[in-house]
Order: structure tokens, then C-alpha cells, then sequence
């Protein structure tokens, strides 16, 4: 599912909203998390998942076209951990 179509979805749900308000809720959301996750912070959506930072140490690291070793700087990258909830309800316990 892209944003338009989630967009698109919640408009269908809730008639009483109008579709430029539902893009600027999906569009707040994502800014949301996405400012708490450049500030470092861990986003928990309960029975959904949880988002977070993760640290990447410096490391040389290998170019697999030419063999030759390459220096890879550190960096942070955004982690997804899925809720209980949701594991269940992907796994077909609920």
C-alpha cells in the first residue's frame, strides 16, 4: 500500500472527513516520526511495532564489482520491530 492509496482508504472509511484533511493527518503522522527518529527517540505503536534508531559503526567494507576494500562511514539507520499483535495476527492466531 503507497501513501495515496492509505490516504485514499481512510477518506473511503470516514465520509465525514474531507480528503485534504485526512492527507494533512497521514502527512503529520509520518512527520512525526520521522522528527522523534532524527531526534533519537523510539516510536512504540502498541500492538503494531516499534520504530527506532539503530548505530552503525565505521568498517572497511568490500566494492563486490572490484574486490577492493572501501571505507564505510557510520551511520544511523531506522529499525522496525513488529508488535506481538501484529505478529499474531500475520501468523493466523487471531
Amino acid at each position: 500500500m503507497t501513501k495515496s492509496e492509505l490516504i485514499a482508504y481512510i477518506a473511503e472509511k470516514n465520509p465525514h472527513l474531507f480528503h485534504r484533511d485526512v492527507e494533512r493527518i497521514v502527512a503529520t503522522l509520518f512527520d512525526e516520526i520521522s522528527a522523534a527518529l532524527a531526534a533519537g527517540d523510539r516510536v512504540e505503536l502498541r500492538g503494531f511495532g516499534a520504530f527506532s534508531v539503530k548505530h552503525r559503526d565505521a568498517r572497511i567494507g568490500r566494492n563486490p564489482r572490484t574486490g577492493e576494500k572501501v571505507r564505510v562511514k557510520e551511520k544511523h539507520i531506522p529499525y522496525f520491530k513488529t508488535g506481538k499483535e501484529l505478529r499474531e495476527r500475520l501468523n493466523g492466531k487471531r
